[in-house]
């Protein structure tokens, strides 16, 4: 067979490669045999890679090969997505209801995050993206993501294995009280005004009234939907209450509600970098949330970044090779050979983060 090298810049989605695909530092990107998709051609670009071999296929083969790679690329990541899909029209629906002062379908919920979490592991705090995403579905990817990452901190802490799903749900209902609050202030594009902010603050004392008849949730999950906005300092909301009245499933929702909401794009602010947030979150840890699950979320959430490709914010992009326990934010980047320290050069930080090749 004939391998015709091509110009990445002219490769399309579903070539598959015909040779192994060399770093500059010798190091194998991809394999021979690998079916290209769009994020990998991103990938050749941020490695400098100019060409590569393709295997030589006529025009019909290259066309089922396009949908050989859909179908694989559905098969491959078909078990947590699927879940996660089913999860999200389920919470249109639990929202819907909840607006109208329906029953909620807690059995249904429970079974819908069992089956999710058993696919926990796809689940990368720092990486994941939801498929086919729009700003409408906001409130709902969060209260997933919420709940995926609470279910992990709470792992992660060591926290008994009959507080998990119930931490799960506690993430996926948080914020059931935004569905008796007016969207048009959810959707602002611009500054919400102090009456409008009050109104968004009510979301908790309702979610509270909505959830707190329902059997099949403990105290913590229903504490949890009055409680996420609290503070360890008292500066936060409904009812200023400090620390140790604050419940444990509410000081790891109020991270992880924190984390996803500033990793995401919302109506009124743009997304940032994980890594900033994580930042952020150390300097919150200082009187705002629980220091000590902040640790645990930072240590073990970076803790698979090595192999991870990023964009540093002078717009270079790199490959992770070292984070250093003592500073899990600012790891080492290897840039094209150039390894950059980031403990060293505060004034870069990680931009985006690309995922992992």
């Amino acid at each position: 067979m004939i391998v015709p090298m091509v110009a990445v810049s002219q490769l399309k989605y579903g070539e598959k490669l015909g040779d192994n695909v060399i770093t500059k530092l010798g190091n194998i990107l991809f394999n021979k045999g690998k079916i290209i998709n769009d994020r990998d051609i991103e990938i050749l670009k941020a490695f400098l890679i100019s060409s590569v071999f393709i295997e030589s296929k006529n025009g019909d083969e290259t066309e089922d090969t396009v949908e050989e790679t859909k179908l694989k690329e559905t098969t491959t990541t078909s078990p947590f997505q699927v879940e996660y899909q089913n999860m999200l029209k389920l919470l249109r629906s639990v929202f819907l209801l909840a607006n109208g002062g329906q029953p909620i379908p807690i059995l249904d919920i429970r079974n819908g995050l069992e089956a999710l979490i058993q696919h926990i592991d796809a689940y990368k705090v720092l990486t994941f993206a939801p498929k086919n995403r729009n700003l409408q579905d906001y409130i709902f990817h969060k209260s997933i993501m919420v709940s995926l990452t609470s279910y992990s901190l709470a792992r992660w802490h060591g926290l008994p294995q009959k507080d998990l799903v119930q931490i799960g749900i506690a993430g996926l209902l948080h914020d059931i009280g935004t569905s008796r609050v007016d969207p048009a202030i959810l959707e602002k594009k611009g500054r919400l005004t102090d009456v409008e902010m009050d109104e968004i603050k009510q979301h908790t004392l309702i979610g509270y009234q909505i959830l707190k008849n329902i059997s099949g949730i403990n105290e913590g999950v229903k504490l949890t939907a009055v409680q996420h906005h609290e503070r360890e300092d008292g500066s936060g909301y409904p009812l200023g209450i400090k620390g140790d009245k604050i419940h444990m499933y509410a000081k790891i929702v109020a991270i992880a509600d924190i984390y996803n909401a500033m990793t995401n794009e919302r109506y009124h602010k743009t997304a940032l970098s994980p890594y900033i947030v994580l930042e952020q979150l150390f300097t919150d840890s200082f009187g705002k949330v629980d220091p000590t699950l902040v640790q645990v979320f930072i240590n073990k959430s970076t803790q698979i970044s090595n192999g991870t490709l990023v964009k540093l914010s002078d717009n270079r992009v790199g490959e992770i090779i070292f984070s250093d326990r003592a500073y899990p934010t600012r790891p080492w980047v290897n840039v094209n050979g150039t390894i950059v320290n980031l403990t060293l050069e505060r004034n870069l930080f990680i931009q985006d983060v690309i995922g992992h090749i």
